[in-house]
């Protein structure tokens, strides 16, 4: 990527009041990013959902310096810049209309991992709350090594989430709300460091940018769309991790929650989203290992060649038949052999004795 296509990248999620939609919109509009710096105000404005306002701040270009300032940074810096056309923006945040159209990473893990799950809740964990946490992730760990855990490295279940992480070997990727020259809660500063080698850290926010308020509201789509799934350890009835659960809803997200006892208020968030169905009751890793098909399949028995001895010619023929196609029909396994049905049924029961075929509800037929 050469400096200038950085420098109009970083300087389109710049302009004021268009948004990642918008900004979408324009580049569609005009084939790349380039040609919307050039574009005269007269022009601007006759573009659907722009407007004269919108048009007025494209045609400034001032914060193109700002553009350019930065790209010098991330450069010198080593941070990777990633644009929602390059062929690196990871797919999941892909999916989403609204993920950032430029974010920065630093680190050294697979934005495509495949396997990643966000946990988030409240910043006023209990000691429950941290010992659930690094319990499920614990057992995440043992049967998914590549698992990639994410968060915002804020403080309560964020920074046990990232903690329990890094403890069991796995990566983990911190989603912040500021820029890369500020690091915020500053107590956290020794597990991001430690994250850039495991790991690595995220935000879509310029490198000086302050932790404001609306900051973390707005990480909080990163956090959901960049992951399979999201789980909530706890949460009260208000709170960004709720915030964070009903955007991986709107991205057909799968949504975990860990329930808590009716009067407790760190659970009553949790406890809401289950009642709702817009979370799954997890109490362990195991549930949502099943509920995302993680759960390494039961091998095969294998059939060994030594049973081929105790099989005549046609068992031969039709076992080759199942394992070359798949589940068939008893009509097609006869069209298919021409065997007449009365002996293929006979045949086919046999095989079923033996171990080596199993027969569905349709009469379907397939090997063991």
């Amino acid at each position: 990527m050469s400096d200038v296509q950085l420098k109009h990248k970083i300087a389109l999620g710049l302009i004021p009041r268009i948004g990642d939609i918008n900004a979408r919109k324009l580049v569609s509009h005009f084939g790349n990013v380039e040609a919307i710096f050039k574009e005269p105000y007269r022009n601007l404005i006759k573009i659907p959902g722009i407007g004269s306002g919108i048009a007025k701040y494209i045609s400034d270009r001032s914060y193109l310096d700002t553009a350019e300032k930065e790209a010098e940074y991330v450069t010198r810096n080593n941070i990777r810049t990633h644009f929602y056309l390059d062929n690196d923006y990871p797919f999941r945040l892909r999916q989403c209309d609204d993920s950032p159209v430029v974010f920065f990473f630093k680190g050294n893990c697979n934005l495509d991992a495949s396997k990643i799950l966000s946990v988030v809740g409240t910043r006023n964990a209990t000691t429950r709350g941290r010992e659930l946490c690094d319990k499920i992730i614990e057992g995440l760990a043992v049967g998914h090594p590549d698992l990639i855990i994410v968060s915002g490295l804020a403080y309560g279940i964020d920074i046990a989430a990232h903690k329990a992480a890094l403890a069991n070997n796995l990566e983990t990727i911190g989603v912040l709300a500021h820029g890369f020259k500020t690091m915020y809660p500053a107590m956290h500063a020794s597990t991001s460091k430690t994250m850039l080698s495991r790991g690595g850290l995220l935000t879509d926010f310029l490198s000086d940018a302050l932790p404001e308020r609306n900051n973390f509201i707005k990480r909080n789509r990163i956090i959901a769309g960049l992951s399979d799934a999201t789980l909530v350890v706890e949460s009260g009835i208000k709170g960004g991790a709720l915030i964070t659960a009903d955007i991986a809803n709107s991205y057909n997200r799968d949504v975990f929650a860990v329930p808590g006892r009716p009067d407790d208020q760190w659970s009553a968030g949790c406890n809401s989203l289950i009642r709702s169905n817009k979370a799954f009751l997890a109490e362990c890793s195991d549930d949502i290992e099943y509920f995302l098909s993680w759960k390494p399949e039961k091998s095969k028995p294998v059939i060994q060649r030594t049973l081929f001895s105790d099989l005549d010619e046609t068992e031969k023929i039709i076992f080759e038949l199942l394992a070359k196609q798949g589940e068939l029909t008893i009509d097609t396994i006869c069209r298919s052999l021409n065997i007449p049905v009365y002996k293929l049924s006979s045949q086919l029961l046999q095989m079923e004795f033996k171990g080596l075929l199993k027969c569905s509800p349709g009469n379907l037929y397939r090997t063991i």
